[in-house]
């Protein structure tokens, strides 16, 4: 059969767009302003057809935000074929750099990228890993990502996510940093190893990018060498975002690997930070840096310049699931970020996530992201869940 008379796939035309901020249960981020079980920092985003087909994606943003994005990009998405995310997600790039480059219009843009590969998905009745390209690994390992609290209380923060499978743990942010004093920050670590166990793997986040934080170069260097004495496999956000320089000194003396970039957004913004060599491990989140498509290209432009992709997960269910299913096409990313416990991630699908015996995730192969939203849980954490499901 020639390609001229293969069928033609018909459009699927974009009707509306909802948006859905969760609130009530937000989890702790460890901020120095801490944010309340009541603030919206995510939001669902819902892409509704004229054909029946929704896709549904994640915001890393307020809801407030997220809305008003969506209403201000309307008439950029509305009419389009929401079978081609990449160049409907570029069209409203492109047609808004002038209200400025990687905000909350970026945000937005995200979800609905992440959205419009779920329906891809579901038309072609794929996997999106599969259609990014082919699939690597059916299963991948999730780190449960945790607040560093008190050396006395790390054993009962790691605790029950160890008796619920997981093999690998990131502690980051709380009094680690805060407080000048390196004692401290090396119990709590301590702390974390004998919790996990000699066989976990450990990573440490400082989370400098929270506000005025009070470190720099030389007590990043430091603690870097604390933690190779207790097999930290990577160094996060050491230093403050935007400390290029120090980053890059850091990374060439530090004898654990450094990470970072989950502040970034566009795959314009990440170029000088690889281009320099600032990053063993680049961490560009899915809900945050223009989606699927964005993320992608992120992830194949670190692979050309040898540095390791593992995405930004401190998002929703909708947000590990995308991270699934690029893990899945990508030929070096064996790791996914999973909040450990955060009612977003594991209440609000069908279908809870499971880790295995080995501690890994299977990466779902049903089509689009593989994930199904439930509307009866959403409810608690959502005005008008419905709207998710059906254009109102």
């Amino acid at each position: 059969m020639s390609a001229s008379s293969l069928p033609a796939l018909p459009k699927v035309t974009i009707r509306s767009i909802h948006v859905a901020p969760l609130f009530g249960e937000s989890p702790k981020g460890g901020w120095s302003a801490e944010i309340r079980p009541e603030d919206s920092v995510h939001a669902l985003i819902a892409v509704h057809t004229e054909e029946g087909l929704t896709g549904h994606g994640s915001v890393f943003t307020d809801g407030r935000l997220a809305s008003a994005a969506v209403e201000v990009l309307e008439p950029l998405w509305r009419g389009e074929n929401a079978l081609e995310p990449e160049r409907v997600t570029e069209k409203l790039h492109q047609n808004t750099f002038w209200m400025g480059r990687g905000g909350s219009l970026t945000h937005a843009i995200s979800g609905i990228d992440i959205a419009l590969w779920d329906i891809l998905g579901k038309a072609l009745g794929q996997p999106v890993g599969r259609l990014l390209g082919g699939t690597y690994r059916e299963r991948v390992k999730p780190y449960c990502s945790l607040l560093m609290e008190e050396p006395a209380r790390m054993a009962d923060v790691i605790a029950p996510h160890r008796e619920r499978g997981f093999r690998a743990f990131k502690i980051g942010w709380g009094p680690f940093g805060r407080r000048d004093d390196a004692r401290l920050d090396e119990a709590i670590v301590r702390a974390a190893r004998e919790a996990a166990g000699p066989d976990a793997q450990l990573f440490v986040d400082a989370g400098a990018s929270d506000a005025h934080w009070p470190q720099g170069l030389k007590w990043a260097l430091n603690t870097a060498q604390m933690l190779k004495d207790y097999g930290v496999g990577w160094f996060e956000e050491a230093l403050r975002p935007d400390a290029l320089e120090d980053f890059c000194v850091l990374r060439r003396a530090s004898p654990v690997p450094i990470a970072g970039g989950e502040v970034l957004t566009r795959r314009q913004s990440f170029l000088p930070w690889l281009a320099r060599g600032a990053f063993d491990i680049v961490q560009p989140d899915v809900t945050k840096v223009g989606g699927i498509s964005e993320q992608r290209r992120i992830a194949w432009l670190a692979d050309e310049f040898g540095v390791k992709y593992v995405g930004h997960g401190w998002n929703t269910a909708l947000g590990l699931a995308a991270d699934l299913q690029l893990a899945s096409a990508m030929p070096h990313c064996d790791l996914v970020e999973f909040i450990g416990g955060s009612p977003y991630v594991d209440g609000i699908v069908r279908e809870p996530f499971t880790v295995d015996d080995e501690g890994y995730l299977r990466i779902p192969a049903r089509p689009g992201l593989g994930v199904s939203l439930d509307p009866h849980a959403l409810a608690r954490f959502t005005h008008a869940p419905a709207a998710l499901f059906a254009p109102e």
